[in-house]
């Protein structure tokens, strides 16, 4: 039995609310049971100067955690003078999630941001930003076609993430954080609405995995990604 009383391949309970954020062009607060994430999706004319002229836009993100999103306060990164490690790869691997289904030509010269901030976490705090940070570029979109700013053929797909890992010898699915600090293997999974690999990061804590355990992790995120993207399908229709 899961410390969560889940069935091994059960989602916590994700909830994707959009139109948060008054001034963003597009928002979502997305749950994964107890962790929280507000995503906004923003919109600039200016790229970045290495675009600029390239006759295409640019889908970026930005990552943070508040200082109470865990059970102990943490230093807040500007404080610090500089963004950790984990924090530049968890942006820049929402940033390529997104990336994945955009057409940054039809988007014109123009760049979406999308901040992604940590109100609370207990483990699968990536997963959760990219599940939601879809809806807020989703609707980031939306609102540039309702202006006649861009055409219908921008966004080609959802995109959407869980996490699996292996507690115990037993594949799971949506690790929360009692689960993530004590399983074997731990792995993310960024897919498609249509199936399509974006991206897997997976880890052995302790016993190297076989590749019939990579599979069923595998298959455990296909249908959990099913889940997340029918879900996205619902809050935006």
């Amino acid at each position: 039995m899961r410390p969560s009383k889940r069935a091994p391949d059960e989602l916590r309970r994700v909830s994707l609310e959009r139109g948060v954020s008054k001034h963003a062009e597009g928002s979502c607060l997305v749950r994964f049971g107890d962790t929280h994430v507000l995503c906004t999706a923003s919109l600039a004319e200016q790229l970045p100067p290495w675009l600029r002229g390239a006759g295409k836009g640019w889908v970026t993100a930005e990552y943070g955690m508040l200082p109470r999103a865990t059970t102990e306060r943490t230093r807040r990164e500007a404080a610090a003078g500089k963004q950790g490690g984990r924090t530049l790869e968890i942006q820049r691997l929402i940033g390529r999630s997104l990336r994945a289904v955009v057409d940054l030509t039809a988007l014109g010269e123009r760049q979406i941001t999308v901040d992604c901030d940590v109100l609370q976490a207990d483990g699968g705090t990536r997963t959760a930003a990219i599940t939601g940070a879809w809806v807020a570029l989703h609707d980031a979109i939306a609102w540039m076609q309702a202006r006649n700013m861009i055409g219908d053929a921008v966004l080609s797909d959802h995109v959407a993430a869980i996490s699996c890992g292996i507690l115990e010898g037993a594949p799971i699915l949506d690790l929360d954080y009692a689960e993530d600090s004590t399983a074997d293997t731990d792995a993310n999974f960024v897919m498609t609405g249509t199936g399509g690999i974006v991206e897997i990061q997976g880890t052995a804590e302790r016993t190297p995995f076989s590749q019939d355990d990579f599979l069923g992790l595998l298959a455990l995120a296909q249908r959990g990604i099913a889940q997340l993207v029918d879900l996205q399908k619902l809050a935006v229709s």
